[in-house]
Protein backbone atom coordinates (compact mmCIF):
# COMPACT_ATOMS: atom_id res chain seq x y z
CA UNK A 1 0.00 0.00 0.00
CA UNK A 2 2.89 2.34 0.74
CA UNK A 3 4.15 1.86 -2.82
CA UNK A 4 0.68 2.54 -4.20
CA UNK A 5 0.39 5.73 -2.14
CA UNK A 6 3.68 6.93 -3.55
CA UNK A 7 2.49 6.16 -7.09
CA UNK A 8 -0.71 8.15 -6.54
CA UNK A 9 1.39 11.23 -5.84
CA UNK A 10 3.06 10.95 -9.26
CA UNK A 11 2.14 13.26 -12.10
CA UNK A 12 0.87 10.52 -14.42
CA UNK A 13 -1.69 8.92 -12.09
CA UNK A 14 -5.30 9.43 -13.18
CA UNK A 15 -7.94 8.67 -10.58
CA UNK A 16 -11.21 7.02 -11.67
CA UNK A 17 -14.38 9.07 -11.89
CA UNK A 18 -17.37 7.42 -10.18
CA UNK A 19 -19.76 9.30 -12.44
CA UNK A 20 -18.42 7.41 -15.46
CA UNK A 21 -19.11 3.86 -16.61
CA UNK A 22 -16.45 1.14 -16.75
CA UNK A 23 -15.77 2.03 -20.40
CA UNK A 24 -15.70 5.74 -19.62
CA UNK A 25 -13.18 5.26 -16.81
CA UNK A 26 -11.02 3.10 -19.05
CA UNK A 27 -10.75 5.95 -21.56
CA UNK A 28 -10.28 8.54 -18.83
CA UNK A 29 -7.41 6.66 -17.22
CA UNK A 30 -5.89 5.76 -20.59
CA UNK A 31 -5.98 9.20 -22.22
CA UNK A 32 -5.95 11.46 -19.16
CA UNK A 33 -9.11 13.34 -20.06
CA UNK A 34 -12.82 12.76 -19.64
CA UNK A 35 -14.26 11.11 -22.75
CA UNK A 36 -17.24 12.47 -24.64
CA UNK A 37 -20.57 10.68 -24.32
CA UNK A 38 -20.09 9.38 -27.87
CA UNK A 39 -16.65 7.96 -27.06
CA UNK A 40 -17.87 6.36 -23.83
CA UNK A 41 -20.79 4.71 -25.61
CA UNK A 42 -18.55 3.54 -28.48
CA UNK A 43 -16.16 1.66 -26.21
CA UNK A 44 -19.03 0.28 -24.14
CA UNK A 45 -20.70 -1.09 -27.28
CA UNK A 46 -17.38 -2.51 -28.53
CA UNK A 47 -16.77 -4.34 -25.24
CA UNK A 48 -20.26 -5.85 -25.38
CA UNK A 49 -19.87 -6.93 -29.01
CA UNK A 50 -16.53 -8.64 -28.29
CA UNK A 51 -17.66 -10.41 -25.11
CA UNK A 52 -18.51 -13.75 -26.71
CA UNK A 53 -18.92 -15.34 -30.13
CA UNK A 54 -19.58 -19.10 -30.03
CA UNK A 55 -16.65 -21.54 -30.54
CA UNK A 56 -14.07 -19.25 -32.10
CA UNK A 57 -10.41 -20.27 -31.93
CA UNK A 58 -9.62 -18.78 -28.51
CA UNK A 59 -12.82 -20.02 -26.87
CA UNK A 60 -12.24 -23.51 -28.26
CA UNK A 61 -8.65 -23.41 -26.96
CA UNK A 62 -9.96 -22.51 -23.49
CA UNK A 63 -12.50 -25.35 -23.54
CA UNK A 64 -9.92 -27.89 -24.71
CA UNK A 65 -7.65 -26.95 -21.81
CA UNK A 66 -10.54 -26.96 -19.33
CA UNK A 67 -11.62 -30.39 -20.61
CA UNK A 68 -8.40 -31.89 -19.23
CA UNK A 69 -9.54 -30.65 -15.79
CA UNK A 70 -6.78 -28.07 -15.74
CA UNK A 71 -7.44 -24.86 -13.78
CA UNK A 72 -9.25 -21.70 -14.89
CA UNK A 73 -6.03 -19.66 -15.19
CA UNK A 74 -4.48 -22.21 -17.56
CA UNK A 75 -7.62 -22.30 -19.71
CA UNK A 76 -7.67 -18.50 -20.04
CA UNK A 77 -3.94 -18.48 -20.82
CA UNK A 78 -4.60 -20.92 -23.66
CA UNK A 79 -7.32 -18.60 -24.96
CA UNK A 80 -5.00 -15.59 -24.85
CA UNK A 81 -2.35 -17.50 -26.81
CA UNK A 82 -4.88 -18.24 -29.57
CA UNK A 83 -6.23 -14.68 -29.54
CA UNK A 84 -2.76 -13.30 -30.19
CA UNK A 85 -2.72 -14.65 -33.75
CA UNK A 86 -3.24 -12.18 -36.62
CA UNK A 87 -6.05 -14.32 -38.03
CA UNK A 88 -8.00 -13.96 -34.77
CA UNK A 89 -7.55 -11.13 -32.25
CA UNK A 90 -4.76 -9.44 -34.18
CA UNK A 91 -6.81 -8.84 -37.34
CA UNK A 92 -7.89 -5.31 -36.38
CA UNK A 93 -4.24 -4.42 -35.75
CA UNK A 94 -3.48 -5.42 -39.35
CA UNK A 95 -6.38 -3.28 -40.59
CA UNK A 96 -5.15 -0.20 -38.76
CA UNK A 97 -1.54 -0.65 -39.83
CA UNK A 98 -2.81 -0.79 -43.42
CA UNK A 99 -4.72 2.48 -42.92
CA UNK A 100 -1.63 4.08 -41.38
CA UNK A 101 0.44 2.99 -44.38
CA UNK A 102 -2.10 4.39 -46.86
CA UNK A 103 -2.19 7.70 -44.97
CA UNK A 104 1.59 7.89 -44.69
CA UNK A 105 2.07 7.37 -48.43
CA UNK A 106 -0.83 9.65 -49.31
CA UNK A 107 -2.27 6.99 -51.61
CA UNK A 108 -5.84 6.44 -52.69
CA UNK A 109 -7.30 3.71 -50.43
CA UNK A 110 -8.96 1.87 -53.31
CA UNK A 111 -5.82 1.85 -55.46
CA UNK A 112 -3.73 0.66 -52.51
CA UNK A 113 -6.07 -2.25 -51.76
CA UNK A 114 -6.38 -3.09 -55.46
CA UNK A 115 -2.58 -3.37 -55.70
CA UNK A 116 -2.50 -5.66 -52.68
CA UNK A 117 -5.11 -7.93 -54.21
CA UNK A 118 -3.27 -8.00 -57.54
CA UNK A 119 -0.22 -9.20 -55.63
CA UNK A 120 -2.26 -11.96 -53.95
CA UNK A 121 -2.12 -10.26 -50.54
CA UNK A 122 -4.83 -10.77 -47.94
CA UNK A 123 -6.95 -7.79 -46.84
CA UNK A 124 -7.70 -8.15 -43.14
CA UNK A 125 -11.15 -7.35 -41.80
CA UNK A 126 -13.24 -8.99 -44.53
CA UNK A 127 -15.12 -12.27 -44.71
CA UNK A 128 -16.16 -14.54 -41.88
CA UNK A 129 -16.34 -18.26 -41.26
CA UNK A 130 -19.88 -18.00 -39.86
CA UNK A 131 -21.46 -15.01 -41.59
CA UNK A 132 -22.06 -15.06 -45.34
CA UNK A 133 -23.77 -11.67 -45.17
CA UNK A 134 -22.60 -8.73 -43.07
CA UNK A 135 -21.26 -9.49 -39.63
CA UNK A 136 -23.95 -7.93 -37.38
CA UNK A 137 -21.25 -6.63 -35.05
CA UNK A 138 -19.71 -4.69 -37.95
CA UNK A 139 -23.02 -2.86 -38.42
CA UNK A 140 -22.73 -1.28 -34.97
CA UNK A 141 -18.99 -0.62 -35.17
CA UNK A 142 -19.39 1.13 -38.52
CA UNK A 143 -21.85 3.50 -36.91
CA UNK A 144 -19.52 4.05 -33.95
CA UNK A 145 -16.60 4.80 -36.27
CA UNK A 146 -18.73 7.25 -38.26
CA UNK A 147 -20.11 9.01 -35.17
CA UNK A 148 -16.68 9.34 -33.58
CA UNK A 149 -15.21 10.68 -36.81
CA UNK A 150 -17.75 13.50 -36.89
CA UNK A 151 -16.51 14.84 -33.57
CA UNK A 152 -12.82 13.99 -33.95
CA UNK A 153 -10.85 12.86 -37.02
CA UNK A 154 -13.08 11.58 -39.84
CA UNK A 155 -10.32 10.35 -42.15
CA UNK A 156 -10.04 6.84 -40.70
CA UNK A 157 -13.75 6.21 -41.16
CA UNK A 158 -13.76 7.74 -44.65
CA UNK A 159 -10.81 5.60 -45.78
CA UNK A 160 -12.43 2.51 -44.29
CA UNK A 161 -15.76 3.21 -46.01
CA UNK A 162 -14.07 3.48 -49.43
CA UNK A 163 -12.21 0.22 -48.91
CA UNK A 164 -15.34 -1.54 -47.70
CA UNK A 165 -17.34 -0.49 -50.77
CA UNK A 166 -14.55 -1.61 -53.08
CA UNK A 167 -14.28 -5.03 -51.42
CA UNK A 168 -18.05 -5.47 -51.68
CA UNK A 169 -18.09 -4.58 -55.36
CA UNK A 170 -14.97 -6.43 -56.46
CA UNK A 171 -14.71 -9.42 -54.14
CA UNK A 172 -18.27 -9.68 -52.79
CA UNK A 173 -16.85 -9.73 -49.26
CA UNK A 174 -18.45 -8.02 -46.29
CA UNK A 175 -16.66 -6.28 -43.44
CA UNK A 176 -16.34 -8.29 -40.24
CA UNK A 177 -16.05 -7.16 -36.62
CA UNK A 178 -12.33 -6.41 -36.96
CA UNK A 179 -12.56 -3.96 -39.85
CA UNK A 180 -14.38 -1.05 -38.20
CA UNK A 181 -13.13 -1.80 -34.70
CA UNK A 182 -9.72 -0.63 -35.98
CA UNK A 183 -10.83 2.91 -36.88
CA UNK A 184 -13.10 3.04 -33.81
CA UNK A 185 -10.28 2.22 -31.38
CA UNK A 186 -7.83 4.60 -33.04
CA UNK A 187 -10.29 7.49 -32.95
CA UNK A 188 -10.80 6.73 -29.24
CA UNK A 189 -7.07 7.34 -28.72
CA UNK A 190 -6.17 3.68 -28.23
CA UNK A 191 -2.74 2.59 -29.45
CA UNK A 192 -2.63 -0.26 -31.97
CA UNK A 193 -0.59 -2.42 -29.59
CA UNK A 194 -3.51 -2.32 -27.15
CA UNK A 195 -6.14 -3.55 -29.63
CA UNK A 196 -5.73 -7.25 -28.80
CA UNK A 197 -5.41 -6.75 -25.02
CA UNK A 198 -8.68 -4.76 -25.08
CA UNK A 199 -10.26 -7.59 -27.06
CA UNK A 200 -9.14 -9.91 -24.23
CA UNK A 201 -10.51 -7.53 -21.57
CA UNK A 202 -13.92 -7.97 -23.17
CA UNK A 203 -13.72 -11.63 -24.23
CA UNK A 204 -12.61 -12.88 -20.81
CA UNK A 205 -16.26 -12.85 -19.70
CA UNK A 206 -17.12 -15.19 -22.56
CA UNK A 207 -14.09 -17.39 -21.99
CA UNK A 208 -14.82 -17.88 -18.31
CA UNK A 209 -18.49 -18.64 -19.01
CA UNK A 210 -17.45 -21.34 -21.49
CA UNK A 211 -14.91 -22.82 -19.08
CA UNK A 212 -17.51 -23.00 -16.30
CA UNK A 213 -19.98 -24.62 -18.68
CA UNK A 214 -17.33 -27.12 -19.79
CA UNK A 215 -16.51 -28.10 -16.22
CA UNK A 216 -20.18 -28.40 -15.22
CA UNK A 217 -20.64 -31.32 -17.63
CA UNK A 218 -17.14 -32.19 -18.66
CA UNK A 219 -15.99 -34.56 -21.33
CA UNK A 220 -12.43 -34.67 -22.62
CA UNK A 221 -12.26 -32.97 -26.03
CA UNK A 222 -10.22 -35.34 -28.19
CA UNK A 223 -10.54 -34.89 -31.99
CA UNK A 224 -9.45 -37.83 -34.13
CA UNK A 225 -6.94 -37.63 -36.96
CA UNK A 226 -7.13 -39.61 -40.20
CA UNK A 227 -3.80 -40.86 -41.56
CA UNK A 228 -3.40 -40.10 -45.27
CA UNK A 229 0.33 -40.85 -45.67
CA UNK A 230 2.06 -43.77 -47.47
CA UNK A 231 0.32 -47.14 -47.04
CA UNK A 232 1.56 -49.53 -44.38
CA UNK A 233 3.78 -51.40 -43.94
CA UNK A 234 6.67 -49.10 -44.81
CA UNK A 235 10.05 -50.62 -45.52
CA UNK A 236 12.63 -49.49 -42.96
CA UNK A 237 15.77 -48.03 -44.55
CA UNK A 238 18.88 -48.01 -42.32
CA UNK A 239 20.19 -44.52 -41.61
CA UNK A 240 23.53 -45.11 -43.38
CA UNK A 241 21.65 -46.03 -46.56
CA UNK A 242 19.37 -42.99 -46.70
Amino acid sequence: MAGYDRMRKGKNIVEPDRSLSHAGNFLLMLNGEKPSATAEKALDVALILHADHELNASTFAARVTAATLSDMHSAITSAIGALKGPLHGGANEAVMRMLFEIDKKGEDPVEYVSNLLNNKKKISGFGHRVYHTEDPRATHLRQMSRDLGRSANPKWYEMSAKIEQYMKNEKHLNANVDFYSASTYTTLGIDVDLFTPIFAVSRISGWTAHVIEQLDDNRLIRPRAEYIGPPYPNRYVPIDQR
